[in-house]
């Protein structure tokens, strides 16, 4: 059943922290490939476990236990993901997680989740979500397709110009609240940077900035 209420979208420090996923097949392998991506200290816990969990185990990568999920295991960690397509066990971690306050994500179970997972794109240090509600997984892992092949590298390095331009404007003391960075935006820095010709991105950046502050 999709979710039909306001979502509020976030974005999830989890570098460090602890991660659970009940489940370990393919699915449950995406769920894990995710969590690693965002640097978070993942077990994983099943009772049959397919190969390429068991080689991130073997790789120091993942923790792996290898039985079925423990009521209220939960609580050791900030987010769970229940990827086990068996209905009784998803609702037995949902319901732990509502009890312990851990967000908790059900595969393809939208009924079971106080979390949803959108379909993302992430090149470098951007990160594009998508999401549809449950409603349709297909069109958002369409819409995400699209969006990767139009977000190519230069989008990090427009950030990383931007990044610099802010922290150096912040060592003036000067409010970046007050300039105009859309208008830097606008105005064809992005092709240059496309071009290779990032001290020309650099100087019209600059140029934009200064003649905002006047």
């Amino acid at each position: 059943m999709p979710v039909d209420t306001p979502l509020y979208p976030v974005n999830l420090l989890l570098a460090g922290r602890p991660c659970l996923v009940v489940g370990g097949g393919r699915v449950a392998l995406t769920k894990v490939q995710g969590l690693l991506e965002a640097e978070a200290h993942v077990t994983v816990v099943a009772p049959e476990i397919d190969a390429p969990l068991r080689r991130l185990a073997a790789e120091g990568t993942i923790v792996l236990e290898q039985r079925p999920y423990r009521r209220g295991e939960v609580d050791a960690y900030r987010l769970v993901v229940a990827a086990t397509g068996a209905p009784e066990v998803n609702q037995d971690v949902y319901d732990d997680g509502e009890a312990a306050g851990v967000w908790v994500n059900s595969a393809d179970d939208p009924e079971r989740c106080s979390l949803i997972l959108p379909a993302r794109v992430r090149q470098g240090r951007l990160t594009v979500t998508v999401s549809t509600g449950g409603h349709s997984p297909a069109v958002a892992s369409w819409l995400r397709e699209k969006l990767a092949t139009e977000l190519g590298p230069e989008y990090d390095l427009l950030i990383g110009l931007f990044s610099q331009a802010r922290e150096e404007v912040r060592a003036q003391g000067i409010g970046t609240e007050q300039l105009d960075w859309r208008a830097a935006l606008d105005s064809g820095i992005l092709d240059l940077v496309r071009a290779g010709r990032l001290e020309d991105a650099k100087e019209r950046l600059r140029a934009c900035l200064s003649s905002s502050s006047d």
